[in-house]
């Protein structure tokens, strides 16, 4: 391991990532907190390499007020976008829910 290696690296928008990779150190987080293994996890993420994660599990653990705060913030952002989206849904998403709302009284021969 090359003691220069950033494991966790934050990109042009603020969002954490796993190295160079475009994998969120948020996924990682979440996997770990739900008790999977480092395995699988990069079982999960072919693009890391096991070193990755476990560099990613690392940083977490001796950075955790720092994650946490971060990860509160993202959480922040997404529920703006959920918001959002759900007062200007798009033609796409309007056809969707009327097939679906259609269909909803039909059982299949």
């Amino acid at each position: 391991m090359d003691p220069q290696t950033e494991y966790v690296k934050t990109d042009q928008h603020g969002v954490m990532r796993v190295g160079d990779t475009h994998v969120m150190l948020d996924s990682v987080v979440a996997a770990f907190d739900q008790g999977h293994s480092p395995e699988t996890i990069r079982s999960q993420y072919p693009s890391l390499t096991l070193e990755q994660v476990y560099g990613a599990i690392t940083y977490y653990l001796s950075h955790r007020d720092q994650v946490e705060q971060y990860l509160r913030r993202q959480e922040g952002e997404w529920a703006k976008w959920r918001a959002q989206s759900e007062r200007q849904p798009s033609a796409v998403v309007d056809r969707l829910r009327g097939m679906k709302a259609a269909g909803a009284g039909k059982t299949l021969p």
